[in-house]
């Protein structure tokens, strides 16, 4: 479950995190707003907050079930918005961190040519500063998969849930917190590790 957590939001969060990272550099005002006001706010919430609010805000006083009739499925799919909601703001951040390396003279040079604002982004500036940010991303995904412990908040059951229910059943509390915190060393261990290599490997040498 904390896998599936992790590798939902995680695609989640690049794409709305990505469309974030466009609003903060578009030449709209509104859109610039729009984006600078989203990420401002919500890197400001606690995560638990917004876990919390989309089990007993959405579901339970708006009656949003994301299409759920099954009340696990329905938990799972409200953490993964909280989730992507939550992480899309620090995956925008690290991305236009990453535009913000790429010369301004391509951009120029590309509406010189006649592209357009979003086809210069997305054919010569996110490919690069997606090079550029491949670090800085792999350390939002290992933060949020860490932060899906919290999903155990409206029951969701991940490892923090199965934890506190074998430490209750079993009464070896060392032990078990011992196993999981393993368990994350291993599952955030190793994508640092190949992530941080893959960053090194594809970093545009300026």
């Amino acid at each position: 479950m904390t896998v599936k957590l992790t590798v939902i939001s995680a695609l989640g969060s690049l794409v709305w995190g990505t469309l974030l990272a466009a609003m903060r550099v578009s030449p709209v005002p509104l859109m610039r707003g729009f984006g600078t006001a989203y990420v401002n706010i919500v890197r400001n919430i606690p995560l638990t907050v917004i876990i919390v609010f989309n089990s007993l805000g959405l579901a339970d006083i708006f009656g949003v079930t994301m299409g759920a009739t099954d009340f696990k499925i329905q938990g799972f799919r409200l953490a993964v918005l909280g989730f992507v909601a939550y992480t899309a703001a620090f995956v925008c951040e690290a991305v236009r961190s990453g535009i913000n390396t790429v010369p301004l003279g391509q951009a120029e040079a590309a509406r010189a040519i006649g592209l357009s604002f979003s086809q210069t982004l997305r054919l010569i500036v996110l490919p690069q500063a997606f090079r550029a940010v491949i670090g800085p991303l792999a350390n939002v995904l290992i933060a949020l998969t860490k932060n899906t412990t919290v999903a155990a908040a409206i029951g969701v059951a991940e490892a923090a849930a199965l934890m506190k229910t074998m430490i209750e059943n079993e009464a070896q509390t060392l032990l078990i917190g011992v196993v999981f915190a393993l368990g994350f060393v291993v599952l955030t261990l190793p994508t640092g590790l190949i992530l941080g290599w893959l960053g090194k490997r594809l970093a545009v040498k300026r």
